[in-house]
């Protein structure tokens, strides 16, 4: 990614996210920018881009399965037309998104694919029939598809040791991952020790810059998503890791636009999102077979370990990023049940009496 020397990497991503979702929008009726326009303040490019896909293939829906609108074409629909739709047409709908053909290509979608996509379509209705330009909302009368939660898959604390001493050995690679290994070794290491110590999404450990880091106070400065920025710390294995990848970092020339970048591809650019994920693959898989370990994955770890050390949900939601503590909980609602039944005999009601005293009672 060519970045400005001036402008930081979650600004540079925000303007190809604009510009992308421009592309997006022209695709779809020309109404359909009034919806954007007013969700622009609450939402972040990522998720409008989102949005964008998901009415996109809505759109496509209508024009190849109802005449009356392939007739009055994608660029004359208005919100009025929507209207026209009922809930068993949104239903069907419903049921085209679990296996449909576009551009030549097959596409699945089990529950949770499903359940978003609705959800954006509810978020379209919604949004113009609350601004009363339509009077009738058929969206807000569908249920949603029946979300069955998984369970969150984590590593545990003797995996976390083997994939870190994997990152450092590279004794299962393949021979021409090898090759590689002994470029980027130090660097992957720094990498995953930084995810696991932090927490940190993926698209927030790329875009660290060399003066986002603080090791005077142990902090490290991101760009959450939608913008907000924070700071966060980390202890001393992330430390020596960071330390360690920074002295090898000194000796690279990185290109023009990614001087500022704190991991640099072997193209000495930035490191991209892809690339870590990648690079998370190709190390757990080795780690464990029955688990399938994304970043995603390495950051519920991390959450796992602070909130099994603190108890404290509150410190868990707002060092992973969480806009609502109930996500949290969520998430890790088998541990605080977990620790209820561990406590269920902590209070005692009467004091136990030694067995001889109550036999002499008797």
């Amino acid at each position: 990614m060519a970045e400005s020397r001036n402008r930081p990497y979650h600004e540079q991503v925000d303007i190809e996210n604009t510009v992308r979702l421009r592309r997006l929008i022209s695709e779809l009726p020309p109404f359909v920018r009034d919806f954007f326009r007013g969700i622009e303040q609450t939402t972040s490019s990522r998720t409008r881009i989102a949005y964008a896909y998901d009415l996109r293939i809505f759109f496509h829906y209508l024009m190849e399965n109802y005449e009356e609108f392939a007739q009055i074409g994608l660029e004359n629909l208005t919100p009025s037309h929507l209207e026209r739709l009922k809930p068993a047409d949104l239903e069907q709908y419903m049921e085209y998104l679990k296996y449909y053909h576009k551009d030549e290509e097959e596409h699945l979608n089990q529950n949770r694919g499903i359940m978003r996509k609705i959800s954006s379509l509810k978020a379209f209705y919604n949004y113009f029939y609350r601004r009363e330009v339509i009077t009738y909302n058929p969206a807000a009368l569908i249920d949603l598809p029946r979300d069955y939660e998984k369970p969150i898959i984590r590593l545990d604390a003797d995996e976390i040791a083997l994939l870190l001493d994997h990152v450092e050995q590279g004794d299962h690679l393949t021979k021409q991952q090898k090759n590689f290994h002994e470029k980027t070794r130090i660097r992957d290491l720094a990498i995953l020790t930084l995810l696991l110590g932090t927490g940190i999404r993926v698209s927030e450990c790329v875009g660290i810059d060399l003066n986002d880091l603080d090791f005077k106070n142990g902090g490290l400065k991101i760009h959450r998503k939608g913008g907000k920025e924070v700071i966060l710390y980390f202890g001393d294995e992330v430390e020596e890791a960071l330390l360690n990848y920074l002295d090898e970092r000194t000796s690279i020339l990185p290109c023009e636009g990614h001087e500022d970048a704190l991991f640099l591809s072997l193209q000495r650019k930035r490191i991209s999102v892809r690339s870590v994920e990648k690079l998370v693959k190709k190390y757990t898989q080795s780690v464990t077979a029955l688990k399938h370990i994304t970043p995603h994955k390495l950051r519920s770890t991390y959450g796992t370990q602070l909130y099994q050390e603190t108890g404290d949900i509150y410190l868990v939601a707002d060092v992973l990023g969480h806009s609502d503590v109930n996500t949290t909980r969520k998430h890790y609602a088998a541990i605080e049940d977990n620790k209820r039944r561990q406590a269920r005999n902590k209070v005692r009601l009467r004091r136990e009496e030694p067995r001889e005293e109550a036999d002499e009672n008797r």
